[in-house]
């Protein structure tokens, strides 16, 4: 963030002290509006375009405390840094909880001080963005199927999924766990020629392994014991439209077979039925697994794999979404709070700073229950870190890919490779941007267009 043009009002009565900032802020290229009082500040205000106010607490007139209750009423308040002696630090957090930004304490530390300028005005203008995107969300349409995120590799993931909606194939759905693959499902059906017609999707992992063949095919009347009554099964009910085969990695080979069959001639035959039926079905298989791997360990049909992968599409991890994350956080927020009835006002500087920079292994599933839990333990008007999972706070982690990776189809690219370390670089810096960026060898602007489209040069 440029601090070109970026003013701070600076609210003192101690003229040795207010000038100690003023020349420390400027110093930095901040622009300043110094100011003895409360009531001085909201006479030069409408003259002056205020950023971020750093006041004390105690002051002539209205005090800090007072400009605090001032500023919470408007719909868009002013960043506030609050200063106060040490005796007053209780009071200090208090006025934390009603909504101010931070607090120093007396004697200034003046590093302290611009780190602390930094991160609020960086939190802000990520907050400002939120509300852009917001905004423009509900003028306009989510992603297909209400994905939501703007970042590169998710406008990559939208123009694929146009681009094979329309086309009858199967479609193999890759990516980790959690990492949103029913929805690119979703989405390809809706804006495909069957959208009018039904879709239905089935956990492989989920149904007993004697059980599947009569789920996907259906059942003829008294074919085994317990069939009093002839069943269609999944493939006849999602007939004219989409059947998503999540988790197909755990299908067993007997059933890869029939599938098979379905996806190269379209016929299918229920169990116990002597009669073969057409069926119009679309086939989507979606999975976290290796499936070239399970074909070399025999454990995946070969001629099954190659039909579904002509058409594949891959789901990028959360890590890799830049600031899409907080997007999501702001999204999941949103509507734990309309399921519970609560309104609380977001995510506070350090919440929004540890979900940055967390890796997320679990990917969109495991900030949606973060979130929920969030929502659900915050007893103040911001979410805090201390409402956020352990995990989360700890930043502990999975191992990285690049460890684990066995088979080509694991080994992470170059850009994937520089989007986990600069990741990593963030989550050691717990969120600071310029000293993340010293240490990677860049700039600020280009350490935030990293960020903010999800993939670096």
């Amino acid at each position: 963030m440029t601090n070109n043009n970026l003013m701070i009002a600076v609210i003192e009565d101690d003229p040795g002290l207010q000038e100690l900032l003023v020349e420390e802020l400027e110093s930095e290229g901040y622009l300043t509006l110094a100011c003895n009082s409360v009531e001085d500040f909201h006479q030069a205000l409408p003259h002056n375009p205020i950023q971020l106010i750093v006041s004390d607490i105690r002051l002539p007139g209205m005090s800090g405390l007072d400009l605090l209750e001032q500023l919470q009423q408007q719909t868009q308040p002013i960043p506030l840094i609050l200063i106060t002696a040490f005796g007053t630090v209780d009071q200090a957090v208090q006025a934390l909880r009603q909504g101010a930004d931070d607090f120093l304490t007396k004697p200034l530390d003046l590093e302290h001080l611009l780190v602390s300028v930094e991160r609020v005005l960086e939190f802000h203008q990520l907050r400002s963005e939120l509300e852009y995107y917001r905004s423009s969300q509900q003028q306009s349409q989510q992603g297909p199927a209400g994905i939501v995120g703007h970042s590169r590799v998710m406008q990559r993931l939208y123009q694929e999924i146009e681009r094979v909606a329309p086309v009858e194939g199967a479609v193999l759905i890759l990516g980790e766990s959690g990492t949103g693959k029913e929805l690119v499902a979703r989405a390809l059906h809706q804006q495909s020629a069957r959208h009018q017609g039904p879709f239905l999707a089935v956990n492989c992992a989920g149904i007993p392994a004697d059980l599947l063949e009569s789920e996907f095919f259906g059942h003829a009347a008294g074919a085994f014991t317990g069939a009093q009554r002839a069943r269609a099964g999944l493939l006849k009910e999602a007939h004219g439209g989409t059947l998503l085969l999540d988790e197909i990695g755990e299908m067993p080979l007997a059933l890869q077979a029939k599938l098979l069959r379905v996806l190269q001639e379209g016929v299918m035959r229920p169990v116990g039925s002597d009669r073969e039926e057409v069926i119009d079905v679309r086939i989507l298989a979606a999975t976290h697994q290796d499936l070239e791997q399970k074909v070399a360990d025999k454990s995946f049909r070969e001629d099954l794999f190659y039909r579904l992968e002509t058409f594949t599409i891959k789901v990028p991890p959360l890590r890799h979404r830049g600031d899409d994350v907080l997007m999501l956080a702001e999204f999941f927020i949103n509507k734990v709070m309309v399921e519970q009835n609560k309104s609380l006002k977001g995510l506070a500087l350090d919440a929004q700073e540890l979900i940055y920079s967390y890796s997320f292994p679990g990917n969109v599933r495991e900030l949606q229950n973060a979130m929920e839990r969030a929502v659900t333990f915050c007893d103040s008007d911001w979410i805090a870190a201390a409402h956020l999972p352990e995990r989360i706070r700890a930043g502990k982690t999975k191992e990285e890919p690049i460890a684990t990776a066995q088979t080509a189809q694991q080994w992470p690219s170059m850009q994937q490779l520089q989007q986990d370390y600069v990741a990593q670089v963030m989550r050691h810096t717990q969120g600071n941007k310029q000293q993340a960026a010293r240490i990677l060898g860049v700039t600020r602007r280009t350490l935030y267009r990293w960020l903010t489209n999800g993939e670096s040069d």
